[in-house]
């Protein structure tokens, strides 16, 4: 399958410093494809690359076969990008925010309308076409931003922490009408900090870590490469056994105690399991909840990074 976008030993240095080394990728078309990485990793100078805001110091991004820096124009014309802060026109109404967007971008005039009425009619703000920017939440404003680079028609969407500090309803529907467009052939290039979003969300992702790729997979895969990560949970109703013969179990590699809660990691859940309830049967304890799990996609991303926290970069 041909990338919609194709990253080849993309490097940037600001002096001495590298910040993003080497790096190679490829996105195809149709996905949703997560990129995370902890503070200072090289995530955000990646996407200022792929977007075209800065140039690489070696390599090379190409958008639809445009490369960024020879066709900057051709490659600019197929993406639109939602940053993390909405950067509307506060002085401008909704509407107008939009028409200038579309304008800015060659959308005719009879398409730009039509699809900007629909646009804001999907994402609530149809009420408010008239209503200036600044008057508008952070969750409204953050809606407007999807819809003036909707209303461009892109076909590859560049999204930064779309639902970063929203309120759950707005992130609710900015996420649901991502993955209903993604459904019907956009490419969502997608930087979150918020793990359970992208395992929900992406069929593939990449995990940046001191400027290079540490991992890329689906999320499920990346999962199963770290099967001592596995665990299982245990909490008990009244007493609880030694903490001491519970690390005894074969197989149990770490145990992490909450009060009453055990988590056994290990890579025989199911063996560790049942051994649990043969302890609780011959000491007379009271299991309240038993469950196996396997590691998230924030086991992952901590197993990959060393133990860093999601963050900007």
């Amino acid at each position: 399958m041909e990338a919609v976008i194709q990253v080849q030993n993309l490097t940037r240095k600001f002096g001495d410093l590298v910040a993003v080394d080497h790096v190679e990728f490829g996105v195809y078309q149709g996905e949703i494809f997560g990129f995370l990485g902890p503070n200072g990793a090289g995530k955000t100078t990646t996407v200022r690359m792929l977007t075209g805001v800065i140039d690489p110091s070696e390599g090379s991004v190409t958008i639809l076969g445009h490369d960024t820096r020879k066709e900057s124009l051709l490659s600019r014309e197929h993406i639109a990008v939602v940053p993390e802060e909405a950067n509307v026109y506060l002085d401008f109404s909704v509407w107008k925010n939009l028409m200038l967007m579309a304008e800015l971008h060659g959308v005719t005039r009879d398409w730009r309308r039509r699809e900007a009425e629909r646009l804001l009619n999907t994402l609530g703000l149809a009420e408010r076409k008239r209503q200036k920017a600044r008057e508008l939440s952070k969750g409204l404003k953050q809606r407007l931003m999807l819809c003036a680079a909707l209303v461009t028609g892109p076909e590859v969407l560049f999204l930064d922490e779309p639902t970063s500090g929203l309120d759950v309803q707005s992130a609710r529907l900015i996420l649901q009408i991502v993955t209903d467009l993604n459904r019907n052939g956009l490419t969502v290039f997608l930087t979150t900090h918020n793990m359970s979003e992208a395992s929900e969300m992406c069929s593939r992702v990449a995990i940046i870590d001191k400027g290079r790729i540490a991992a890329i997979d689906a999320p499920e895969k990346l999962s199963s490469t770290i099967s001592s990560r596995q665990y299982v949970e245990v909490r008990f109703a009244g007493a609880t056994p030694d903490h001491g013969k519970l690390e005894s179990l074969p197989t149990v590699l770490q145990i992490d105690s909450d009060n009453r809660t055990y988590r056994l990691y290990t890579k025989m859940p199911g063996q560790v399991a049942t051994q649990i309830v043969q302890l609780a049967d011959k000491s007379g304890l009271e299991i309240m909840h038993l469950s196996t799990c396997k590691p998230t996609l924030e086991d992952v991303f901590l197993h990959f990074t060393g133990g860093s926290r999601e963050g900007g970069s």
